[in-house]
């Protein structure tokens, strides 16, 4: 029963680690650094790049409403990065009636990071912003983003992510207060150093910091590690919001989760360099910390299960293998009865277990050699 109990108590050490050591670490020694918030009167010119593929039915709004952004007109631009699109998106961008507006047709679908990597070589701006089709940005977004490049040691700057859940799901309740905490560990690594991954629908980078990506390869993720690689600080802007809103059900969650960690464990491994803390000492930290053990958590927490099921007759451990049954009850239970919808709270256990089974599979994925290179969108019907 000894090796029983070291494996039970290591678990349940490295699963405090990571969902509330790490963060409490992170926000005792942000304390001692206060942001200075930037001026907002700069405003260098901009390219904004908006992945789409099969967009027709919001790609006008999309437009309209960042043509409608605080920021100069003369000193913007829109690159829609149509991705092997068929239906009428490109007619739809390419009568806009806006010469700020231009349309870079990729005839063969390759996936948003390479359409990243084309609309890049095209764009003119020294700031280049990177969004999605169904995102709406806060008014002064776009203002707030560059006025940190005003430091000539930022490479980066990613936004806000502020979900909304109409329809009171599960699983969108679930990741409104995930994303919630994860923005908070953002605005602490932000302030103590540099962050170590962008928001995908509202982040900006350097055009001369900008590194060509594999299309497997989540850009969000890997591109501000390259920029941290080059020697340039990647900041967290809390105050530029991006909107948009969650998906509903949990078989879409889990299948978005699943595609965004297979391709983010690929592209950790493309920058091996910056996981030696003998190079990268609180960068190497912060990637162990937040990504690589926060991917191995669903390991930790079978581990955890399999030893307390041994040990459930010795004192105590009979309350903790309820309690961890229990959790899992819950989220079976919300897949048929929406409790959630009287007490929110019980919304978080299921979308907390998808994440971990979807780190799970991703992890599998990963051994077995599968790329996704691909993205879908999940659209509403109205």
């Amino acid at each position: 029963m000894a090796w029983a109990k070291i494996v039970f108590w290591s678990s349940g050490l490295a699963l405090f680690y990571i969902y509330a050591g790490y963060p409490l670490l992170l926000f005792l020694l942000s304390r001692f650094r206060r942001r200075v918030l930037p001026p907002e009167g700069y405003t260098p010119f901009i390219s904004i790049l908006i992945a789409a593929c099969n967009e027709e039915a919001g790609i006008g709004k999309k437009l309209e409403q960042t043509l409608a952004l605080d920021y100069p007109a003369d000193r913007l631009e829109i690159l829609v990065l149509s991705d092997g699109s068929q239906d009428n998106t490109d007619a739809i961008v390419n009568g806009f009636g806006d010469s700020r507006v231009h349309l870079v047709r990729i005839p063969e679908r390759k996936g948003k990071t390479n359409a990243q990597n084309v609309g890049v070589t095209q764009a003119k701006g020294e700031i280049l912003i990177f969004s999605d089709a169904t995102t709406v940005y806060h008014p002064q977004a776009l203002r707030r983003l560059v006025a940190n490049y005003q430091d000539p040691a930022v490479g980066a700057v990613s936004g806000r992510y502020q979900y909304f859940d109409e329809q009171q799901s599960p699983t969108g309740l679930g990741t409104i207060a995930f994303w919630n905490y994860e923005n908070n560990i953002k605005v602490w690594q932000s302030r103590i150093c540099t962050v170590t991954g962008c928001c995908g629908c509202i982040y900006s980078v350097r055009k001369d910091a900008y590194t060509e990506l594999p299309p497997d390869i989540i850009s969000d993720l890997v591109q501000p590690l390259w920029v941290v690689q080059k020697g340039r600080r990647v900041v967290f802007e809390e105050r530029a919001l991006a909107y948009e809103e969650t998906t509903e059900s949990t078989a879409e969650e889990f299948a978005m989760r699943v595609r965004v960690i297979t391709r983010g464990m690929r592209g950790l491994l493309s920058v091996p360099e910056l996981l030696m803390p003998w190079k990268h000492g609180w960068v190497s930290l912060q990637l162990f910390s937040h990504k690589v053990l926060r991917w191995l958590a669903p390991v930790f927490w079978l581990l955890l299960l399999f030893s307390n099921a041994v040990l459930w007759k010795q004192p105590y451990f009979g309350i903790f293998l309820l309690l961890q049954v229990s959790l899992y009850l819950l989220a079976l239970l919300q897949l048929v009865v929406p409790l959630h919808r009287r007490w929110k709270v019980l919304g978080v256990p299921l979308f907390f277990c998808t994440l971990n089974a979807a780190a799970l599979f991703g992890m599998v994925e990963l051994l077995r050699g599968n790329k996704y290179v691909m993205w879908q969108p999940v659209r509403r019907q109205g």
